[in-house]
């Protein structure tokens, strides 16, 4: 019995989340950020000195948060404010609990509450907010961050993957925004407009999630029954990475289901031309259907993170393979094995 979507989605490979990448730490005055414009700083008061050393010598995020909060009261209108509230939400962004990152990020909007402040702690919140599945949450703290930037790729990226981990689920409460950011995403990707707050190496690797971002999208447009567009993009994702088995996997089911209605057309028609019209497209149909299973199992075979979608995909192939080849398996591995990726130099 061949699989149905919602199965293949138990099997799929998990797609990873794009996590939010966070600056680093700054060094004491004047270098916290290697940037241009910071040259163009005042020199620091000696106050102002000691309270950036109480920030930096504090022994974790939430001494920092504490130490932070004392420089904001002290020097609300410092030059180096935005470095202070870049360096506290970095190193909240590093706290490994996510129950703790998330209460420092709502600390941290105590502290800091200018606008231009909040930006760097919706980040870390979002990234919190989806560790500890608060997916409603995530998604509103994502919508108030993009209504003031619409081009920020990677906090819609995540929630495009967040959003359709959710529907391989069964939730589809979120398809509809996920299917938005995704489709926003890969044209500024394809586009090559790089959002202003990223720099070039990590542009260069968000670019790099150009195939997810189809093949999520896929399965999206799957879940909202719309299976000629899952198709396209089902497509583009296995031309951008032929060595990823889902996009074939599901290509497979796709065309598996054509087929069978070719095969019901077929079925309810009189003896004639026609009929075996019919006979020829549901056949022709059927060898494609073995010809995306098998690259599905080529490119998933030997990769233990595939085991699921591997095993589903072949129990759904044999049956074809055996109807095509009077009853026998013989050459189904040879072609298997045509669509094995190359091993790794």
């Amino acid at each position: 019995m061949r699989p149905n979507y919602l199965a293949l989605f138990r099997v799929l490979s998990a797609i990873a989340l794009t996590g939010c990448i966070f600056a680093t730490g700054f060094a004491s005055l004047p270098g916290w950020r290697a940037q241009t414009q910071e040259q163009t700083k005042p020199k620091a008061s000696e106050a102002e000195t000691k309270a950036v050393a109480a920030i930096n010598s504090a022994p974790d995020a939430a001494a920092k948060l504490v130490a932070a909060g004392e420089f904001i009261k002290k020097h609300p209108k410092s030059a180096y404010r935005a470095d202070v509230v870049a360096y506290v939400a970095s190193e909240i962004g590093q706290v490994t609990d996510p129950n703790q990152k998330v209460k420092l990020a709502e600390d941290y909007q105590k502290v800091f509450k200018e606008p231009d402040d909040l930006e760097p702690i919706q980040l870390v919140m979002i990234d919190g907010l989806l560790a500890l599945k608060r997916i409603d949450d995530a998604f509103s703290q994502a919508a108030a961050l993009l209504a003031k930037h619409p081009d920020n790729v990677a906090v819609m990226s995540q929630l495009a993957f967040t959003g359709t981990e959710e529907a391989k689920r069964q939730n589809a409460k979120h398809v509809p925004v996920s299917l938005q950011y995704g489709l926003k995403s890969i044209e500024l990707i394809e586009a090559n407009k790089k959002p202003a707050n990223i720099d070039d190496a990590r542009w260069e690797r968000q670019k790099t999630m150009l195939p997810q971002l189809y093949l999520t999208m896929g399965i999206l447009s799957l879940v909202s029954s719309n299976p000629a567009e899952a198709k396209a993009r089902f497509e583009k994702a296995s031309q951008l990475d032929p060595a990823e088995p889902t996009a074939y996997a599901l290509l497979g089911q796709i065309t598996d289901d054509e087929y069978q209605q070719l095969a019901q057309t077929h079925k309810g028609m009189p003896d004639g031309p026609q009929r075996n019209e019919a006979l020829a497209k549901a056949t022709e149909k059927m060898d494609k259907v073995i010809d995306l299973y098998a690259r599905a199992l080529g490119a998933s075979a030997g990769k233990p993170e595939h085991k699921g979608l591997n095993e589903q995909v072949l129990q759904a192939v044999t049956p074809y393979y055996k109807f095509r080849h009077n009853g026998s398996t013989e050459g189904l591995q040879q072609l298997i094995d045509k669509y094995k990726s190359p091993a790794k130099p």
